[in-house]
């Protein structure tokens, strides 16, 4: 088995450029590190939605039911 080392950010950002650069070339790239990230939605708001919208009754019973 192989030992595999880990490379430091500024190493894995370096060849990670030149791949996509090699494979895509320059124009293409661009647009792929330019793609914005989606807003990542902060769980507990998330659960907060979630469960404002949840009936307990009907929650509890697909929950805890013996079927």
């Amino acid at each position: 088995m192989s030992e595999h080392m880990v490379m430091d950010e500024e190493q894995l950002i370096k060849k990670a450029v030149q791949v996509l650069m090699r494979e895509f070339g320059p124009i293409e790239a661009s647009r792929f590190l330019s793609i914005p990230q989606p807003k990542r939605e902060d769980s507990l708001k998330y659960h907060q939605i979630w469960q404002n919208g949840l009936d307990k009754e009907t929650f509890f019973n697909d929950v805890f039911s013996c079927d």
